[in-house]
């Protein structure tokens, strides 16, 4: 009789014990982690390239961090889904660039709606940079 109790309860402690680690396992928030940094740099290779500027953005729960308009910046990346390259558009036919070679290359490093994002794009210079991201919210900081 004292062997079974003995083995009753070294059955419940071990049921307890694996319960307990279930609820250690569950999320700590109802929404994805969203939050990227995006850099500006000059050259054409991002890991050795001079970082102009740079901006923090935070899409979850709420929209923050040190992007001027997080809210617009925010919204335009959840249009897209958050595929960066849709971002991007043909440059302005109206607005004439010079043809100098001067590498300006963008980036996008974090995570959206928990997936893993490392993203970049290489101008030939900053006059097509501007005319190819004029007006988009996510790269104006």
């Amino acid at each position: 009789m004292r062997h079974r109790i003995a083995a009753a309860s070294a059955a419940t402690l071990l049921c307890l014990a694996g319960t307990s680690g279930m609820a250690a396992a569950q999320p700590s928030s109802l929404y994805a982690p969203s939050a990227l940094v995006f850099a500006v740099a000059q050259g054409d290779d991002a890991a050795t390239s001079t970082v102009v500027r740079a901006s923090t953005l935070s899409c979850a729960p709420t929209a923050q961090g040190t992007h001027p308009d997080p809210k617009a910046a925010c919204a335009a990346l959840n249009a897209t889904g958050g595929a960066l390259d849709r971002l991007l558009a043909s440059p302005n036919p109206d607005r004439a660039c010079p043809m100098h070679y001067a590498p300006v290359t963008v980036t996008a490093d974090g995570v959206w709606k928990g997936s893993r994002v490392a993203w970049k794009h290489t101008f030939s210079n900053s006059c097509v940079m501007s005319a190819t991201l004029g007006g988009n919210t996510v790269f104006s900081f």
